[in-house]
């Protein structure tokens, strides 16, 4: 490859006078970086797993390129990870290309000079992710039971009506063991549905309070009131709005007796509108009060922060009153889904808990009572049940109970606790996180290639290494250990670089997110609105809108098996036709971290186990990506400035030069079918399965290939005029088209349908 060299500032300076072919071989975070991150792009040769059979070695130099003016910022070669050992969680060989010391703001790329190949585009800017988390935290609008979705709130193509409020629906519920009784009606509308499924589980509900409202707390000013929900523009924090939507449900789901229903089974259909068959709820119990008083006296506090000081007191007040039906009613159980108890088909994941999740939940309500009230029969509670909490009694701190570990740290902020209490806790956490080979020595030892190290992938891995991530900011935030927080706030980075694409796959692990910045990512996933077959949300590319962006999908489980009937005794030769209509491996036999695939097949393929969103998910990858925005910068990187995301998913306004569109009609195509304008060429129809007609405005000879996503090329050829290609040789999927004309190369993503 040809190239120009200069010398500046003592560095090296290139100007890349050809194009270069993407790769999946080497990954970045898609959205990019804040400027005092690490950035480590990762180059990656898979050993094991679906795509062994693919290598790649990269050249001895890589340089970051501004993906403006083509110039070479900064070049060297990349250093192996690990001696050029294999990792057992990924399956893969590694080398790191380290550009952390570069800070300015601007769109860049990775490109392996002797291969001529690169990496997607991403951005360097403190507001790199405020766009990203606007979109993650308005996927709980488009979750809410019960409230229309309508424009300008939701986007065109998820408009919807208010689902399950018809007869016998949420608003006049019956119990589930007495369905024809009109005497057992009662409201239990609002909320969000849980999941990819439409059910109301009050344990969970609260979990995703609890979370709002900490992530709040955490940072308050980075909150603010524009993230265009039907609340935006009232003085509240939207964070704060979108909580209220599911405590107002919770009001409802409590008895007068203080003590809070455990679930409500919702019908499904798509859209969820649609929806019309009974909801039913489930009977009380002790763990869904306790956690439902903890929602409601943090929240009290955070709404007495916000100035609603009435709706505080009512809070607070229900919150006593949950309390004290809990101490008086220990051990009220309430098993939904379930033979035993009556109530199969209510439901589906098990909301109930054991005595240890009742305690824990207890502990939180004390803590969070006595805050409010400084009543010390709470911190009495609290202190003489604290040391039972995991942590404490095997000084163990991992992400499957980080929430009781957040609850014993945010104790110790508290006014008149014991001190000895404080100092137990936090130096017990200090052991837990800085001792061993799990936590942060997992992340200095680099025990991860992709740098994003759990020791266990599940269900929810996604999750996992979200709360992993908070775990690390803990040590920041709690003061555990000055010396060690540099380390602890880049490792907590390096979780969301992984969920932003630095990992085996090169993918972005939250749905549909192309007009925000991500180039490989959810196209499907596992819910019951963007059901599988649905010609308008299916998949992106291959139905007309697929999901609503921004939710964030399970993630690699390596448990992932079809169902036990599979293959041929599901009930039905149709049936069983499903268990060999398309390749489960992956998910399935891969190593950990390659266990995943972007599908949405239910039963008996069950794609649940790996793509299903899950509201805990999506609080966890919040509250992780809430610590690193910064409020003060606009979507350009400008202090104080005015540019913002439009309607199309465009930085404008502001020092962009870019006139904003606030008319998403008038946006074009979805974004994900163009990774760099071809503004003089227009492909048509895309996404297809027969041929593409290139309209060329330029009206000269041009040079066109196309490749796939790993450079294989498939098709080139010296073309003329507004030709018509037949594509149908290609397999189905996502190939990237090339037009080079008089020296300059445009490239757009080409979606081959079956």
């Amino acid at each position: 490859m040809s190239r120009f060299a200069f010398t500046i500032t003592g560095c090296f300076l290139f100007i890349l006078a050809t194009a270069q072919s993407l790769t999946d071989f080497i990954v970045v975070d898609q959205f990019g970086y804040l400027p005092d991150a690490p950035k480590i792009a990762v180059i990656r040769d898979p050993i094991t797993g679906y795509d062994a059979a693919l290598s790649f070695s990269p050249g001895s130099t890589y340089a970051l390129v501004n993906a403006t003016t083509k110039e070479t910022i900064f070049s060297g070669p990349p250093v192996i990870w690990n001696n050029g050992n294999t990792d057992a969680s990924s399956g893969d060989k590694a080398w790191w290309f380290d550009f952390s010391h570069v800070t300015q703001t601007g769109k860049y790329f990775i490109v392996d000079v002797d291969k001529n190949v690169r990496s997607f585009e991403f951005n360097i800017s403190p507001s790199v992710y405020n766009h990203v988390l606007k979109q993650a935290v308005r996927t709980m609008f488009y979750q809410r039971a019960g409230y229309a979705k309508q424009a300008p709130f939701a986007e065109k193509a998820w408009v919807d009506g208010a689902s399950h409020i018809g007869n016998l629906q949420d608003k006049n519920c019956r119990i589930f063991n007495d369905k024809f009784n009109a005497a057992t009606e009662r409201d239990v509308s609002g909320g969000w549905y849980d999941a990819g499924d439409y059910n109301k589980y009050t344990n969970w509900t609260a979990h995703y309070i609890i979370d709002m409202m900490i992530s709040y707390l955490e940072n308050p000013l980075i909150w603010k009131d524009d993230y265009n929900l039907p609340e935006s523009g009232n003085g509240i924090p939207d964070i704060v709005d979108e909580a209220k939507w599911g405590l107002d449900h919770l009001i409802r789901m409590q008895l007068e007796n203080g003590s809070v229903l455990s679930i409500v089974g919702m019908s499904h259909a798509s859209p969820p509108s649609a929806a019309t068959g009974q909801s039913l709820y489930g009977s009380v119990n002790t763990s869904a009060t306790l956690n439902t008083s903890a929602a409601f006296a943090i929240a009290s506090k955070v709404f007495q922060l916000t100035g609603n000081t009435v709706y505080a007191t009512l809070l607070k007040e229900k919150a006593i009153k949950a309390w004290d039906w809990a101490v008086a009613n220990p051990s009220v159980l309430f098993r939904n889904n379930d033979a035993a108890y009556g109530s199969s088909g209510l439901g589906a994941g098990q909301q109930e808990t054991d005595d240890y999740g009742r305690l824990m939940a207890k502990l939180k309500a004390a803590c969070f009572l006595f805050e409010i009230t400084g009543d010390t029969k709470y911190r009495t509670f609290f202190e003489s049940n604290y040391t039972q909490a995991h942590l404490i009694a095997w000084s163990f701190a991992f992400p499957f109970e980080s929430d009781v570990q957040d609850i014993l740290l945010y104790y110790t902020t508290l006014s008149n606790t014991t001190p000895s209490v404080v100092t137990q806790i936090k130096n017990v956490y200090r052991t837990a996180m800085l001792n061993g080979t799990e936590n942060l020595p997992a992340f200095t030892s680099k025990k991860d290639p992709y740098r994003a190290h759990i020791k266990d992938y599940t269900w929810g891995s996604n999750s996992i290494k979200c709360r992993q991530g908070s775990m690390f900011f803990n040590i920041i935030k709690y003061n555990i250990d000055s010396p060690s927080e540099t380390n602890a706030r880049n490792a907590a980075l390096a979780i969301i670089n992984y969920i932003h694409g630095v990992n085996p796959l090169n993918f972005v692990y939250l749905s549909n997110m192309y007009k925000y910045g991500a180039k490989k990512g959810v196209n499907e996933f596992y819910h019951t609105w963007f059901t599988n077959g649905s010609a308008k949300w299916d998949r992106v590319g291959t139905s007309t809108y697929g999901p609503a962006p921004g939710f964030v999908t399970g993630g690699p489980n390596p448990s992932y098996n079809w169902d036990g009937c599979c293959p041929s005794s599901c009930g039905s030769g149709n049936n069983n036709a499903i268990c060999i209509s398309e390749v489960i491996s992956p998910p399935k036999n891969q190593p950990n971290q390659k266990s995943y695939k972007d599908f949405n097949t239910s039963w008996p393929l069950n794609s649940w186990e790996v793509t299903e969103n899950s509201n805990g998910y999506q609080l966890s990858y919040i509250r992780l990506l809430s610590k690193f925005i910064n409020p003060d910068y606009d979507c350009n990187g400008d202090l104080n400035g005015t540019a913002y995301i439009d309607a199309c998913g465009k930085c404008a306004g502001g020092n962009t030069g870019i006139t904003p569109e606030n008319n998403p009609d008038l946006c074009g195509p979805n974004p994900v079918n163009k990774l760099v304008a071809p503004e003089p060429f227009i492909i048509s129809p895309n996404p297809t399965g027969g041929s593409i007609k290139v309209t060329n405005l330029y009206e000269s000879e041009f040079h066109l290939q196309i490749r796939d996503l790993h450079g294989k090329l498939h098709y080139e050829k010296l073309l003329a005029g507004n030709p018509a290609i037949d594509i149908s040789f290609l397999s189905a999927g996502f190939y990237i088209l090339f037009i080079k004309n008089s020296g300059t190369q445009y490239s757009q993503v080409l979606v081959k349908t079956p």
